[in-house]
């Protein structure tokens, strides 16, 4: 693969790259090419340090390489689509041999000229980014007291409150260290080092013997009672993934806050990337693309991100902050360094040359900003997928614009940024707190001690100035749902041949796929979802994914499926008090995603209108919620925009969960 590399010296300062051993490299194949790495990478993390940073090509537009936008991968030898990997969760071991599953593009420029920098997928292709291993069955695991999803500090504090209880404890984090984020947001007066707390709380957690901590372990499904977990280990040193079901009495989800997308024209280009996602590359592997960066911002903490720059002596072209006149402890070390700093403006657009290596970024009324890399610092949204997968509610704050979680689930907890704590003080405070509320226990009151907006000007969205008149495609998010913000109207004749958007959505219910809470919350901004239903809609359709434990059955695969029992709650009466549980087949033979909406006849225009849903798809059988009048009739399925005949093989009455 390419012989540039994207990872900063072993001395670096900020003790950067603290995640991998050095002095134990090790190299694998992907796609026939070797990629090296150390000890520590996941595969993911290699290729961006080897200098591939292009996913592939999205209606005529490059795409960065990204955690949250990486394809899965199988080793070459594997057969079945259920032992698929995600790169990001895949640690590299010697000798591996890999092969991306998604389709690639053919005789395209940037196959050719870019070979060492792209994956070359065919983004245009729906399947591209699926994550197939969502298809297969959970294998028993041992029971727990408690359950906990998340190994940030909520997350770390509530198992030890826990574990001092009597209670057994299961952990699963989704990446393979514990700790978190915190060292991003820096340090509150008085309070230790966000890395000494992290460092503290992992240890503690980790020797305590009535916790069992599971990393690179996504949990992608719970319902009070039970969560289902994907987890990728190595055994021999071959990487090899498994679905494990984990009954636990209780449940804690201390899933976080993802960093929204910031809205201009080319957000997705390759070099812009999150500002999270930025600093755990760098903290935890010691990667950093580019020799010079610019910061687009709407927050504090991204101004950490220019100051560490310096410190590595990487050029920092400027901060642009969306906000007039802010201030913070951050920004007065970012002016000690000198860093440029540009107050109340926004990108509006970012190109790209035609070799991908310089990013020129348009702010209005000033000459374009150029730097070889763009770090992006939006909003946060709490992390809230596996809190709507288990039926719980949710409401659009308009005072913190996201989406936020309200209600209660009996056995279920939040805890952290996921609940809607801000300061890390407040998100270890809640973990113990989410314990004693599930044990029934007197809770004690805690401050979540948010600085004055006097000393520190609060976080905000970063402003939408509107589309323009450009080729580069605004998404509204950063994940594979690949999303665009719809079109202009053609202003001139010649714009009606211009292929560089999906056709628009007058409302993002039209939108085939499951949707992100950051494309909802995109949509409030843009006026394609209503405030007061953007908690409904986030419900409905950010993940149907429902766990099911399949009954011993002497019948055919296809009618073994279909179990008796859990329908998320807010699907409760959404297709008739009668709905019910129905195995379907496509009439060419395709496998429906989660969340592809069923109707009654062609006529797909208007969500309301459906009949059904589809709840799960496996390697044998399709599983969806339907309407008991609707299904002896005529059923179209909407996959991807597109109308597929559906037939209903078997049916059972069920009930909401």
């Amino acid at each position: 693969m390419s012989a540039r590399t994207h990872r900063l010296p072993a001395d670096a300062p900020k003790g950067l790259g603290g995640a991998i051993d050095r002095s134990r490299p090790v190299s694998f194949r992907l796609n026939g090419r070797t990629v090296s790495g150390f000890e520590g990478d996941s595969v993911f993390s290699a290729l961006l340090a080897s200098g591939v940073d292009i996913l592939g090509s999205h209606l005529g537009q490059r795409i960065g390489l990204t955690r949250a936008a990486a394809p899965a991968i199988a080793r070459a030898d594997a057969i079945d689509p259920v032992d698929a990997l995600p790169m990001e969760r895949t640690p590299v071991t010697e000798g591996a041999d890999y092969v991306t599953q998604a389709p690639r593009q053919r005789l395209a420029w940037d196959v050719v000229m870019l070979r060492g920098r792209t994956l070359g997928l065919d983004l245009d292709n729906s399947r591209a980014l699926e994550r197939p291993w969502l298809a297969a069955d959970g294998r028993p695991g041992a029971a727990d007291d408690l359950a906990i999803v998340g190994g940030g500090v909520a997350g770390l504090s509530a198992a030890l409150t826990a574990a001092r209880a009597g209670l057994s404890v299961a952990l699963f984090e989704a990446s393979a260290y514990l700790g978190g984020h915190s060292g991003l947001f820096g340090t509150q007066d008085s309070e230790e080092r966000p890395e000494d707390a992290m460092a503290r709380l992992s240890a503690e957690v980790t020797a305590n013997p009535a916790v069992t901590v599971f990393l690179d372990a996504e949990v992608v499904s719970v319902r009070a009672g039970l969560l289902r977990a994907h987890r990728v280990s190595v055994e021999d040193g071959v990487a090899r993934g498994e679905m494990i079901d984990v009954p636990a009495a209780r449940i804690i989800l201390a899933t976080g806050a993802e960093e929204r997308l910031p809205l201009f024209a080319g957000n997705r280009l390759p070099g812009v990337m999150g500002a999270l996602e930025s600093y755990e590359l760098a903290s935890r592997f010691g990667i950093w693309p580019g020799r010079s960066l610019a910061v687009a911002t709407s927050g504090n903490c991204a101004y950490r991100l220019g100051t560490l720059a310096r410190d590595n002596e990487i050029a920092v072209t400027a901060i642009i902050d969306a906000r007039p006149g802010p201030s913070s402890r951050f920004i007065d070390f970012a002016k000690a360094y000198g860093i440029r700093q540009m107050t109340g403006r926004v990108p509006q657009e970012v190109r790209t040359n035609r070799s991908a290596k310089l990013l020129e970024i348009d702010i209005g009324d000033e000459m374009p900003i150029t730097a070889e890399r763009l770090i992006v610092s939006g909003s946060w949204q709490p992390d809230l997928k596996l809190w709507h997968i288990a039926g719980g509610p949710s409401i659009w704050n308009e005072a913190h614009q996201r989406i936020e979680a309200v209600g209660g689930i009996e056995g279920i907890a939040l805890a952290g940024s996921a609940a809607g704590y801000f300061t890390r003080q407040g998100c270890i405070q809640s973990g113990a707190d989410a314990v004693n509320r599930l044990l029934g226990r007197k809770r004690r009151p805690f401050a979540d001690p948010v600085i004055d907006p006097l000393y520190e000007t609060p976080d905000s969205a970063l402003a939408d100035l509107g589309e323009r008149e450009t080729n580069a495609i605004t998404y509204l998010d950063g994940g594979g749902a690949l999303l665009t913000r719809p079109s202009l109207p053609p202003r001139r004749w010649y714009d009606r041949f211009r292929t560089r958007s999906e056709p628009e959505l007058p409302a993002l219910s039209e939108a085939s796929q499951s949707l992100t809470l950051g494309t909802i919350a995109a949509g409030v901004t843009l006026g394609l979802v209503p405030r007061d239903s953007a908690g409904f809609v986030a419900q409905e359709r950010v993940a149907i994914i429902p766990l099911t434990v399949e009954a011993p059955s002497e019948k055919g695969p296809a009618e073994a499926a279909v179990t008796e029992g859990t329908i998320p709650k807010y699907l409760e009466n959404r297709f008739g008090a009668d709905a019910v549980l129905t195995i379907i087949e496509a009439e060419d033979g395709r496998r429906l995603g989660p969340g592809a909406l069923i109707f009654g006849d062609l006529d797909n225009s208007d969500p309301m209108a459906a009949v059904g849903v589809v709840l799960r798809s496996t390697t044998t059988s399709i599983e969806a919620l339907i309407s008991a009048s609707a299904a002896q009739g005529s059923l179209y399925a909407r996959d991807h925009g597109q109308s597929v005949a559906v037939t209903p093989v078997r049916s059972v009455k069920t009930g909401s969960a």
